[in-house]
């Protein structure tokens, strides 16, 4: 959540035009003009690259006759980071200005004639203010990895149970075994053939995957003058060819896991460039946590913790509102059940101290 970041994705194209993401910020100024307090908002067409999956609640709607497109949605688009939404300027009141956000942005759906606004991956603090404004919670949860202080990765593998300790230093082991050589580069140390290589692992992961990559080659390059300092690219090379690698930001506390891709297959590789090594950056670092991004229970293994998500959601419609509510409270008792079950499947020592 950055303005570096925001105007990167719309000076390359990424959002505007025929993205299906229109930017509709949300600003409130002081009486002398001065930025108060914003949201980063967005006119959407479709429910992609939100992570936040409505694609049921859509359908639904336009069975019973409804419109569900367009609607408003407050993210990072394509980046499912947990952060703050209603951004508030130091030295003005949070708390008044967050409900303000929360009922504007309220008023922009229905003078845009919305179905409805979401804001994705809010910090407690956003999500409460939306709650006390009206809008539905709605949990979920990712893995992340956090730093108890270790001096390195083997403190790190020694808070693990053995079986797992042995599972991790094998798969770093295999990963590299063809020969691949791991490279970590930041600032100015990554270079435009870096991104030239990184963007074509990226296209091939994502047309396979997502069917439509949704980062063009230019923002790679506007991120890397952007914000250089603030990007950690893990890349794996056999000699001289680049064949993997794995897109990281930075962040004050933490180190946040964005994109990977591949033009060849070798066991393990993701994990080694898109975990272990994130986890040793972090710990060389300083760095409180890891977050690996969206869905994957095979991070568990891996020493990556569950933790809660949220999303706040408010239906023009009471018909839809009354009816995601009512599947809202049945799917977040799973997930409070899938959370414990999780957390109990940890791969840490049962020994050691909490």
């Amino acid at each position: 959540m950055s303005h570096a970041f925001l105007e990167a994705l719309e000076a390359t194209g990424c959002v505007g035009g025929r993205s299906g993401w229109t930017p509709a910020h949300l600003v409130a100024e002081a009486p002398d003009g001065t930025l108060a307090a914003a949201a980063p908002a967005y006119l959407k067409a479709h429910s992609q690259g939100e992570y936040v999956f409505d694609h049921a609640f859509a359908d639904a709607y336009a069975r019973a006759g409804g419109r569900y497109y367009p609607k408003l949605q407050v993210a990072v688009p394509f980046t499912p980071v947990p952060g703050p939404r209603l951004l508030v300027r130091s030295g003005f009141d949070g708390p008044s200005l967050r409900a303000l956000l929360a009922r504007g942005l309220m008023a922009v759906r229905d003078r845009l004639d919305c179905s409805s606004v979401h804001v994705t991956f809010a910090q407690e603090e956003d999500a409460a203010a939306l709650q006390a404004a009206g809008y539905l919670e709605r949990t979920d949860q990712q893995f992340h990895w956090r730093n108890e202080g270790y001096a390195d990765f083997e403190g790190f593998l020694a808070a693990l149970a053995s079986r797992k300790r042995k599972v991790i230093r094998r798969e770093r082991r295999d990963a590299l075994a063809a020969g691949l050589v791991v490279e970590r580069l930041t600032g100015s140390a990554i270079e435009e053939r870096h991104w030239d290589a990184f963007h074509e692992f990226y296209m091939d992961t994502g047309a396979r995957k997502w069917g439509r990559p949704y980062l063009n080659r230019a923002f790679f390059g506007e991120i890397g003058r952007r914000m250089a300092d603030r990007i950690l690219l893990v890349m794996a090379r056999r000699g001289d060819i680049y064949v993997a690698g794995a897109l990281n930001l930075i962040g004050a506390d933490a180190l946040y896991g964005r994109n990977w891709g591949a033009i060849e297959d070798h066991p393990f590789l993701h994990f080694e460039l898109c975990y272990y090594q994130a986890i040793e950056f972090a710990i060389a670092r300083g760095l409180a946590r890891v977050e690996a991004g969206a869905q994957g229970e095979h991070k568990l293994a891996r020493g990556y913790r569950p933790v809660t998500t949220r999303s706040a959601h408010a239906f023009a419609d009471p018909g839809l509102h009354d009816a995601v509510a009512d599947y809202l409270a049945r799917e977040s008792t799973y997930v409070d059940a899938l959370m414990q079950e999780l957390e109990e499947a940890a791969p840490f020592r049962r020994d050691r101290d909490p």
